[in-house]
């Protein structure tokens, strides 16, 4: 029984990834693509053997992060969690509050996460694999190497046992990053500029910014919002010219 429990696991996660990510792809790289071409943050294409890596790099990936759900599941490790099932026990405002909770403490740990995996003792061991994918797809959200995948998927480990937290609030944490993921590596920039420009677009972390982090290597670490590469200034010299630039289709990275 507990290993059916580990494959539905694997399945709903693959399916999840090629669900979602097929769906992006489809629509900006096959049927749309001359449509968004103008919102297309570098002009050129990956190549076919880029997408068939990051396809099976994911693959790892979910096996990876299965297996932390298949742990999650069990009764000796769930007892020692802040899981609980009753809504009640903390009411429904405590939902929305935990989301929002879930999204700044994982914002924090990739930023610190994804900075001390470009240490250079550390790059080539864990973040090469990633980097590979100097114009990105969609499918490059799940493209890690295994030791980056386990240190990935370790926020659900500091999530349960740091808040409380109720599967159905787990559940929208895990989609909602699965879908900014896939947004941060699109390679198009959909974020309209009415948005991009304003007060509230200076702080998110957007396509343009993560797209230049695989281009340069250097710079642009955040995943959420752009408060830690602000504070520490980490953003990329070039990113407010190339926002600025690119707004008036006149720059590309290519």
């Amino acid at each position: 029984m507990e290993n059916k429990n580990y494959i539905f696991f694997f399945l709903i996660a693959y399916l999840r990834y090629i669900f979602m990510v097929g769906i992006a792809f489809v629509v900006f790289y096959k049927l749309f693509k001359k449509k968004f071409q103008k919102l297309k943050i570098q002009h050129l294409f990956p190549k076919s053997k880029d997408y068939y890596r990051e396809i099976r790099y994911s693959f790892f990936t979910v096996l990876i992060f299965a297996f932390y759900a298949y742990l999650l599941k069990l009764p000796a490790v769930r007892i020692h969690t802040k899981i609980y099932t009753n809504i009640s026990d903390y009411g429904w405002w405590y939902i929305l509050l935990s989301f929002v909770l879930a999204v700044i403490i994982h914002d924090t740990y990739f930023y610190w996460s994804h900075r001390i995996m470009h240490h250079s003792k550390l790059f080539n061991i864990m973040h090469l694999v990633h980097h590979k994918s100097t114009n990105p797809s969609p499918w490059a959200a799940y493209a890690f190497h295994p030791f980056e995948a386990l240190v990935e998927g370790g926020i659900i480990w500091v999530l349960v046992f740091v808040i409380p937290l109720h599967p159905l609030t787990i559940g929208l944490f895990l989609l909602f990053m699965f879908t900014y993921n896939i947004y941060g590596h699109l390679g198009y920039e959909i974020i309209p500029n009415w948005l991009l420009f304003s007060k509230v677009g200076k702080w998110l972390n957007t396509s343009t910014n993560h797209n230049m982090h695989h281009h340069y290597f250097k710079g642009n670490y955040a995943l959420y919002f752009r408060f830690w590469d602000i504070v520490m200034k980490t953003t990329h010299p070039k990113y407010e010219a190339v926002l600025k630039a690119f707004k008036k289709k006149k720059y590309n990275l290519a």
